[in-house]
């Protein structure tokens, strides 16, 4: 394996708009650097795929753009994160409002202790909404939005955890966009899920790109080559190369990512 790094030029000028800026992005946990010096622009409404050996930095990057690093003690972070022309870091942002704009699905499906209904509308409530007719309309919404409605209308009041794993894990998809935020974050959304339902989970990604700007953290390549049209190959908290997605698989810029998509290291 190489120890050096060979960085890519630059990519070129991205499709449509853009929907997540990162500029000069540094992250630090306590006197550890994690992420140096990344910029990279996210398309709208296509599906960004961060992709690195483990450690690598593109984990902590993805929580930084719904500011979950913050619940970690001794984080520092610094540069910017411009979600649709807002910096998410800006002092008079409310993190509370960027984080139900911007929506986060975790490795491991985390349904609450409560009735499917309660789990999708759970956000709501927490932004104080009351009413039931609204409340009744984005379970719907949200449900069908996330591939459930047929599997799980007529048990609105059993547990969520009563689903089966692949189900949890939608069943959180729709409890994220439940709020309508304009981005979904995946961490590793497959990682603990078995082929049939991770099936399942890339078809529902690619349904949901026509409404969402998607980014998905996986170590799978070939799930990252499947559903992503745009990848970032990260390497010790350093962003080597980013591309088109069918680019990076055929025509890697940077013979580190070469090793990497070919398996000489990860």
């Amino acid at each position: 394996m190489k120890t050096d790094v060979t960085f890519a030029a630059p990519a070129a000028a991205h499709d449509g708009a853009i929907e997540i800026d990162i500029r000069n992005a540094d992250v630090w946990y306590g006197e550890k650097q994690a992420i140096f010096d990344v910029s990279l622009q996210v398309p709208a409404k296509q599906v960004t795929a961060f992709i690195g050996p483990s450690g690598c930095g593109k984990s902590t990057l993805l929580r930084c753009l719904n500011r979950m690093n913050d619940l970690i003690d001794g984080v520092k972070i610094t540069g910017d994160f411009i979600v649709d022309g807002t910096n998410i870091y800006a002092r008079k942002t409310d993190v509370i409002d960027v984080r139900r704009r911007i929506g986060m699905v975790f490795q491991k499906s985390n349904p609450l202790p409560k009735s499917i209904y309660e789990n999708v509308v759970y956000g709501l409530r927490v932004a104080g909404i009351k009413d039931k007719r609204v409340l009744d309309a984005a379970f719907e919404r949200a449900l069908k939005g996330a591939a459930l409605w047929d599997e799980a209308k007529d048990r609105a009041d059993t547990s969520g955890l009563s689903l089966s794993g692949g189900q949890q894990q939608r069943l959180c998809i729709a409890r994220a966009i439940a709020t309508e935020p304009e981005v979904i974050l995946m961490d590793e959304p497959c990682s603990a899920l078995d082929p049939i339902a991770t099936q399942k989970i890339e078809e529902l990604i690619h349904t949901l790109k026509a409404e969402y700007t998607i980014v998905i953290v996986t170590h799978n390549l070939q799930q990252a080559a499947r559903v992503s049209d745009k990848t970032a190959f990260f390497w010790m908290g350093k962003l080597v190369e980013f591309s088109h997605t069918a680019e990076m698989f055929t025509s890697p810029k940077s013979p580190h990512t070469e090793d990497y998509i070919t398996g000489r290291f990860g």
